[in-house]
């Protein structure tokens, strides 16, 4: 099994966050919702896995390519 970190592709904030550690996720499930000038910016899972590990909570702030999320495939 491979771990893959997800980043953010934005610096913005959490907004919400849609998927929980343990959920098993099909490629482009949404694992959380940024907010980035008034716009609202999905972090998808890049391919099929398990979510092992969420780094950041609601209302995080959050740097582009921040790793905010990893799963296991």
């Amino acid at each position: 099994m491979a771990k893959v970190e997800i980043p953010s592709e934005v610096t913005g904030n959490v907004w919400k966050i849609t998927a929980s550690v343990g959920d098993t996720l099909a490629a482009d499930d949404v694992i959380m919702i940024l907010e980035s000038m008034k716009m609202e910016i999905p972090v998808e899972a890049p391919e099929a896995g398990r979510l092992v590990e969420l780094l950041v909570r609601v209302e995080d702030g959050v740097e582009e390519d921040q790793v905010v999320a990893v799963i296991e495939t």
